[in-house]
């Protein structure tokens, strides 16, 4: 039996979490009402939860404004734009990861953030040892193309300028992540020229030309 992640229901009603915590509001949470959803939003919704990305994605949002309607919209826009994001307390809503397991979203919540603690913590050490106190460009780079959540307002809705203000943070960490990435490839030219030389070679000596003797 799959596991699906991002889905639940508040009563009787299906809903889509978006956001698991809201920032600032963490017993609070974003959900779409999926059986009110037009279909041209609702299908492409659907196949995203179910899709790799939208399973590994710690926020549905995450896979969302990545995500394309039917006519080729953002979907975490067009949710936005047309008032299907509802704010709601995290202890309503019921998460149904499979048709027999149940668990209230504010516990899953609460479980999740006490795994991520002790995950990074691990993960940090042992890239501290691997890296011996240096972050691997990989990692970095890794890690600045991982888009940000975007940031809710108090009414639960998404604001214009917060999607502006999240596009243009991740369009400066792409930027940073260029600038880091070449200073890196320039460290390790200069490396590996220290290394192994690159071998000179001596000019070609060039023959002298004999005049021809004109005769008078």
């Amino acid at each position: 039996m799959a596991f699906l992640r991002h889905v639940g229901k508040i009563g009787d009603r299906k809903v889509a979490v978006i956001f698991r915590e809201i920032p600032g509001e963490p017993h609070m949470c974003l959900v779409a009402y999926s059986e009110i959803l037009n279909q041209h939003i609702h299908d492409p919704l659907m196949r995203c939860i179910e899709s790799d990305i939208g399973q590994n994605s710690e926020n549905l949002a995450d896979a969302l404004n990545r995500t394309y309607t039917k006519d080729g919209k953002i979907i975490l826009q067009v949710l936005h734009s047309e008032g299907m994001l509802k704010k709601v307390q995290t202890e309503n809503v019921i998460m149904t990861p499979t048709p027999t397991t149940k668990i209230k979203l504010n516990e899953l919540n609460k479980m999740l953030n006490e795994m991520k603690q002790g995950e990074d913590a691990v993960k940090r050490l042992a890239e501290l040892d691997a890296s011996r106190g240096m972050q691997s460009p990989a990692d970095v780079a890794r890690r600045m193309r991982a888009p940000e959540p975007v940031a809710a307002t108090v009414d639960g809705l998404l604001g214009d300028n917060h999607i502006a203000n999240n596009l243009r943070q991740q369009a400066q960490r792409m930027a940073a992540e260029a600038k880091g990435l070449l200073a890196e490839s320039e460290r390790l030219m200069k490396e590996a020229a220290e290394m192994d030389p690159p071998k000179v070679e001596a000019p070609k000596k060039k023959g002298r030309t004999t005049k021809a003797k004109v005769e008078a």
